[in-house]
């Protein structure tokens, strides 16, 4: 059986393709922390000229977009990885929500959401998102592991609080941050709890938040 192989890129390109990493990885760093910072503190952070970046984003706005896009495709990997787990029901959704958090979900939206124009293909990637998330949702429930209250809506918000912790360094804030997801896990598989005070967010409620 004859088997085709991906020749490597030359090494041009594939300088190219990693200072375009370093420049994504810089962003998220450097727009998470501060949204109002210059494209010039990206280019600073990735250790690259301002001139390579402007090759591959012509501007700010562009290069929050694909953040956003980035994030989403990562978000949605997991999602999926989550459906896939063969694993007990509640085992595959607590570690979901670790991997969440590791990949920085809800940090994105938190700091940059209303600052760039969605574009209709990140509109139904976010569909898309809120029904694998409310799949995986479902069915966590249905196996009796899960707070029957808790919606999308509520997934997205306290990733979004535990990316507010922003103590020590790196290490420090992750250990942290974990911390508080265990807490959260603890109360999140109270199945049989009484029902949370108000409705959760809805999706227009998320979504028109990255509305100008």
């Amino acid at each position: 059986m004859e088997t085709t192989t991906q020749a490597p890129m030359s090494g041009r390109k594939a300088q190219a393709a990693r200072n375009d990493q370093l420049i994504r990885d810089a962003a998220r760093a450097v727009f998470t922390a501060d949204p109002g910072a210059p494209i010039s503190a990206v280019a600073e952070h990735a250790g690259v000229g301002i001139s390579a970046l402007y090759r591959r984003y012509k501007s700010k706005e562009e290069l929050l977009q694909r953040l956003a896009d980035d994030g989403m495709d990562r978000y949605l990997a997991q999602v999926q990885a989550a459906l896939d787990d063969d694993r007990d029901e509640w085992t595959a959704f607590a570690d979901f929500m670790r991997r969440c958090l590791d990949i920085g979900a809800g940090s994105v939206t938190m700091r940059l959401a209303g600052s760039f124009p969605v574009t209709d293909e990140m509109a139904q990637k976010g569909r898309d998102i809120h029904t694998a998330t409310q799949r995986l949702l479902d069915r966590t429930k249905e196996a009796g592991a899960l707070r029957r209250d808790i919606e999308v809506g509520d997934i997205s918000v306290l990733l979004e609080h535990l990316h507010t912790i922003r103590i020590g360094d790196d290490e420090r804030m992750n250990r942290l941050q974990h911390r508080y997801l265990e807490l959260f896990l603890d109360s999140l598989h109270l199945a049989d709890s009484e029902e949370l005070p108000g409705p959760p967010p809805n999706w227009q409620e998320l979504r028109g938040r990255y509305d100008d």
